[in-house]
């Protein structure tokens, strides 16, 4: 039976002190892999904040930005927060988007995607949406490895309750990894696939700045900490302190891993004049590539 404490995601100005200031920066890098032309139509897949959408706007020149997500809460705050023309926000899930087939020439998810219960079902709409030639893509945070802010949390949490293993994302998600990552863009019948690792610095001008997101209640981490009893939070706030690498002037300078991921739409089948009863790709996918190097950046089109 399931033991961990029930997540929320309502709150829109917890998320932001949380995750969102960080994810803007990861965004960044991830657009600029991507490379989509100026003037094309973008869908954002568990937009949350907006922080994404934000990017796309400031840095893509996109003809219009749809953002879903299943909490109101979130939606509402990325309307109040993001007043362009080109954006529109609506409530929905990624399993059953509302959109019709081969609309968007960019359909991409931030920080999302190992939250969705049955991401193939989400990645799958995903590619219905896009246009043929279309990017499909996604970033997921590297929870089991090199996420700092997250792995100082859990590591202590871990070592005062095993039990916390159950909410803690690096074990909660093989997903964000490089090749479950690619597996699940592969299978979808996407071509060109590519994974390559963002690593952003996150610097916290002191402890308070480290731990105070910590106590909003947004997402799995937060959920856990606040679900303690007063004096196991204060155990574990205190353990995590013991850890961090504090600079002499008290900041705290940790390092946050994104794994990006990205694929093409192929075009579609046709049959065969040479061998009938047999279908045709017309786009091929490369071979493995290495995982090691930093987020690629050449042109999928």
């Amino acid at each position: 039976m399931d033991q961990s404490p029930k997540e929320v995601w309502t709150k829109g100005e917890s998320y932001e002190s949380y995750v969102g200031r960080w994810s803007r920066r990861v965004a960044r890098e991830f657009l600029a892999g991507l490379s989509v032309p100026a003037g094309a139509s973008w869908l954002d897949v568990g937009c949350g904040t907006g922080a994404l959408t934000r990017t796309i706007l400031e840095t893509a020149q996109p003809s219009r930005v749809e953002g879903v997500d299943p909490s109101a809460g979130y939606i509402e705050y990325a309307r109040g927060q993001l007043r362009d023309n080109r954006a529109y926000f609506q409530t929905a899930s990624a399993s059953e988007l509302p959109f019709t087939d081969e609309c968007f020439a960019a359909v991409v998810s931030g920080l999302g995607l190992n939250f969705i219960p049955q991401p193939e079902v989400a990645l799958a709409e995903m590619s219905r949406v896009a246009e043929p030639g279309g990017t499909v893509a996604a970033y997921v945070w590297d929870y089991a490895g090199e996420m700092g802010l997250m792995r100082y949390f859990w590591d202590a949490a871990l070592e005062l309750n095993p039990a916390a293993a159950a909410s803690d994302e690096g074990q909660r998600f093989p997903i964000c990894q490089p090749e479950p990552l690619r597996d699940l863009f592969t299978r979808a019948g996407l071509a060109e696939v590519e994974v390559g690792a963002i690593d952003i610095p996150t610097v916290f001008r002191d402890f308070d700045d480290y731990w105070n997101p910590f106590l909003g209640g947004q997402g799995p981490a937060p959920t856990y900490a606040m679900s303690l009893p007063q004096t196991s939070r204060a155990e574990l706030r205190d353990r995590i302190r013991s850890r961090l690498p504090f600079a002499p002037d008290g900041s705290i300078a940790l390092v946050a891993r994104a794994w990006a991921v990205r694929g093409v739409k192929s075009p579609p089948v046709s049959w065969s004049n040479s061998h009938p009863g047999a279908y045709l790709l017309e786009a091929w996918s490369p071979p493995l590539r290495s995982l090691g190097g930093s987020w690629p950046t050449a042109n999928l089109h």
